[in-house]
């Protein structure tokens, strides 16, 4: 989904049908972006061929076991997660600097809380080295968003913590805290415990952020109407 979301946002197109896997899903809404400032084009551009480089690197590496694209939903998914943060209904993460950055942040905060919550369930030294390496580069991500967003004041700051709200109320954990990117009246930009280590997620937290639901017992909705491919489908 990350590497869809950046690759529409700087080029108006999506991964290949041979990146994509043989059944794979269709992609529904994005469009490139209107870019203001030249250096996060660049930052953008970056993260979409990181984004793309993981995904082969998963076929590669996976081979036949490697899962197609499910179905994703950029219109749906959104339009539901800006409503429940609170967001303007016409909300367009595709829209310009600000808008792609915010709609980066919806999934590169997730995306390292997810590795984090899933290391423990790898077996084999080699995948956890990956994985490691993965989890930092989504990390460099989520800071690049999440410094450039709290640079852009205090519209940007109000988005982006609402944001936050919104996953800590749908990912099925009260007990966790979610960070935006100001708190206590100051920047955040390292959302991490007391200990400085990051947060970590279980799949199923995951599925309930990109469900969009508080639902238990929940295969599909929001970005992905079809739900995942794969054996980790429920929240």
């Amino acid at each position: 989904m990350e590497a869809e979301f950046y690759l529409r946002a700087t080029t108006g197109k999506g991964i290949s049908d041979t990146d994509a896997g043989m059944d794979a899903g269709r992609v529904v809404g994005g469009h490139e972006a209107q870019f203001k400032d030249k250096a996060i084009r660049e930052f953008i551009e970056e993260t979409a061929e990181n984004e793309l480089a993981h995904v082969r690197f998963y076929r590669k590496t996976l081979g036949r076991n490697a899962i197609s694209r499910p179905a994703i939903d950029f219109d749906a998914g959104f339009k539901a997660a800006a409503q429940a943060a609170g967001l303007p209904a016409d909300f367009d993460p595709f829209a310009d600097d600000m808008s792609v950055l915010l709609g980066g942040m919806l999934f590169e905060d997730v995306g390292v809380t997810a590795y984090a919550g899933a290391a423990p369930l790898l077996k084999k030294k080699e995948f956890v080295q990956a994985a490691a390496g993965i989890l930092a580069v989504e990390a460099y991500h989520m800071g690049m968003a999440r410094s450039q967003l709290y640079m852009m004041g205090e519209k940007a700051w109000e988005a982006a913590n609402a944001i936050s709200d919104a996953r800590d109320k749908i990912d099925g954990t009260p007990e966790k805290e979610d960070e935006g990117i100001r708190l206590d009246g100051k920047a955040n930009f390292v959302p991490s415990n007391p200990d400085a280590i990051a947060f970590h997620r279980t799949p199923q937290e995951v599925l309930h952020i990109v469900y969009l639901t508080e639902k238990a017992g929940v295969s599909k909705g929001g970005f992905y109407p079809n739900g995942m491919n794969g054996e980790l489908r429920s929240t």
